[in-house]
């Protein structure tokens, strides 16, 4: 079962965008593009910034 958590290896700031990316298994690069569209509407920041704080860090190996 997948779980959604924050990127330790595709992380840019937080980790969410990588994380977001694992979980629906598409480009973590793509998720950012999108994530940074909605930031212009401001709620993408908001989002973004609740998931950090929400959202676990994925467990060391």
């Amino acid at each position: 079962m997948k779980k959604l958590h924050r990127s330790r290896k595709s992380r840019v700031i937080g980790g969410i965008c990588g994380g977001v990316g694992e979980f629906l298994e598409v480009d973590p690069t793509v998720v950012r593009l999108i994530w940074a569209i909605l930031a212009f509407t401001g709620w993408g920041l908001l989002a973004y910034f609740l998931a950090w704080l929400i959202v676990p860090e994925e467990s060391a190996p």
